[in-house]
């Protein structure tokens, strides 16, 4: 069940949609598109939910602030020396120049756009987008060379993995064709919470339902797999 309700706290307002669900904990959690979402078990009350916001409202401002402010940088990319592109965790600055050689390529910290002609859009945007695929391609597999070992003697095949755009994922896993579908955007985080999103979804061909055991055993292989969730949802978008 979910519903939307409103708290007030120093004269601002904070919308949130609340789901009542059979979980011991409550969980609140800020979106990347600005929403508040709280998950509660329904014998909960509500003015407990409502304290908790209250309690909790300098911390949930700041996260709304923060995915503002991402947003803003996020815009449509120009493909022009000055913006910042995330890669792995960190912002590097990218340069374009004119070259005979059209290619990507890191430098001395920078990422550079090397192209005949720095004014043509849409051969730098295909420029970089190869190059990114091509590094999605290098990351992932490497991220499931290091993750796979962990499940392997648990009876689970080594899955084949594919690549797309997704827009509420970051990840998928499809038993029957035993493959898993990483998101694009993943590239822009860090290595550790890449290699969370490929160990979670391995466990779902042992596990899978979200259920105790599937986060004990997460929790077995991975002790610190928190922290990569809590990365992937307040910093990358």
């Amino acid at each position: 069940m979910t519903n939307k309700n409103v708290v007030y706290v120093g004269g601002k307002s904070i919308e949130f949609e609340l789901q009542r669900k059979n979980v011991k904990n409550i969980n609140l959690r800020i979106r990347s598109d600005l929403s508040v979402v709280v998950s509660a078990n329904p014998k909960v009350p509500f003015y407990y939910i409502e304290r908790l916001l209250q309690n909790k409202s300098g911390w949930i401002f700041k996260k709304i602030e923060h995915f503002s402010n991402v947003q803003k940088t996020n815009t449509k990319k120009e493909y022009v020396s000055g913006e910042t592109i995330r890669y792995l965790g960190q912002q590097y600055t990218l340069k374009v120049r004119e070259a005979e050689r059209e290619e990507v390529k890191f430098y001395k910290g920078y990422i550079y756009i090397c192209v005949k002609d720095k004014d043509d859009h849409k051969r730098k945007e295909k420029l970089f987008h190869h190059w990114s695929r091509g590094k999605a391609e290098e990351v992932f597999h490497g991220s499931l060379d290091r993750m796979y070992p962990l499940i392997e003697k648990h009876g689970v095949g080594k899955p084949v993995i594919k690549i797309r755009k997704m827009k509420s994922r970051w990840g998928s896993c499809s038993p029957h064709k035993q493959s898993i579908t990483l998101n694009m955007e993943l590239l822009k985080a860090p290595k550790a919470c890449i290699d969370y999103v490929v160990l979670h979804e391995l466990l779902h061909f042992k596990y899978r339902n979200h259920n105790h055991q599937f986060y004990d055993f997460l929790t077995v292989l991975m002790p610190d797999w928190k922290d990569g969730k809590e990365i992937l949802n307040t910093e990358v978008m």
